[in-house]
């Protein structure tokens, strides 16, 4: 009699263990698919801010901490009300420095919805763009006192205002340019930052134990003036690669049918357009590029 108790109280518990971990799993289930979905996102200049509110960038390890702590093991369900955006300090702003002469910088994106790829559990409520990139330079730029407006307004308006499909997506960014420029007559350098669309194996490289996302620039042939572009381009380029050797993948020269062939590049021999990384590459491998492009970017315009 005893030991046909004890055979059915282990069988109740182990039917116990069985449905707690089927509810467990169930828990962390729609909890990804809540937070993934969720409208509560945060936006890339409020994330940007939030990388560079710890010097040591060690920003996931205690994001996923602070998410960790807030789901309790005994209710799994528990990991629904367990939100990025409530996990950090959105209220923090970084002190820059007061930067008293006129912008010299405008950083835009043609392709403003092109995406990298969360790294971890908690980023997958931030959808972090190309865009990320823009605040990351400004951060840089800002603080070795060179000015720089980053485009804030979507290209998908101009697109939508006069009919365009995508394909006339940089016919809609040269609108921006144009009025950027006509409003700050001190603007010299405009960056287009893109991503490019390869496998990770392509645009990511190890370099003293950390990786990079790479870099490729574009140069379009068919704008008359392209050699001045080119030029600048290859400067650029060539500082890259001489302090991390393969950084960069090159420049890709192109022109002919089905490519756009200037890409705006006609509007400043100091236009460029950089692909950093790609859409396998993680925020930190971004991160670690985009310090390095900065660096390598104010070095070359230092030098004229």
């Amino acid at each position: 009699m005893k030991k046909k108790f004890i055979a059915k109280r282990r069988k109740s518990i182990n039917y116990k263990f069985f449905f707690f971990g089927i509810f467990f799993i169930l828990g962390l289930f729609l909890g990804y698919n809540y937070l993934d979905k969720s409208n509560k996102k945060i936006d890339d200049k409020e994330f940007v801010t939030i990388l560079f509110k710890d010097s040591n960038h060690h920003y996931k390890n205690n994001l996923i901490n602070k998410l960790i702590n807030n789901i309790k093991i005994d209710k799994p369900v528990s990991i629904l009300s367990s939100n990025y955006k409530k996990l950090v300090n959105i209220n923090y702003v970084k002190k820059k420095k007061i930067i008293k002469n006129d912008p010299v910088i405008y950083i835009y994106n043609t392709h403003q919805t092109e995406e990298y790829m969360p790294s971890s559990y908690a980023e997958y409520s931030v959808r972090p763009t190309v865009q990320m990139v823009n605040y990351i330079l400004e951060e840089r730029f800002n603080n070795s006192n060179y000015k720089t407006i980053v485009e804030e307004r979507k290209i998908k308006d101009i697109l939508n205002m006069h009919k365009w499909n995508y394909s006339y997506s940089y016919k809609a960014s040269r609108v921006f340019m144009e009025d950027s420029k006509r409003n700050n007559d001190s603007l010299k350098y405009f960056i287009d930052v893109h991503r490019d669309s390869v496998s990770k194996r392509h645009t990511t490289i190890n370099i003293n134990n950390k990786n990079y996302a790479k870099i490729l620039f574009i140069v379009g042939l068919e704008n008359s003036n392209y050699k001045y572009n080119l030029d600048f381009t290859n400067k650029i380029n060539s500082i890259i690669n001489n302090k991390y050797p393969n950084l960069s993948r090159g420049v890709y020269k192109k022109s002919g049918r089905g490519v756009n062939g200037i890409y705006n590049q006609d509007f400043s021999p100091n236009t460029i357009l950089v692909e950093i990384g790609g859409k396998e590459n993680t925020v930190e491998e971004v991160l670690n590029t985009s310090l390095v492009f900065a660096e390598c970017f104010m070095e070359a315009i230092n030098n004229e």
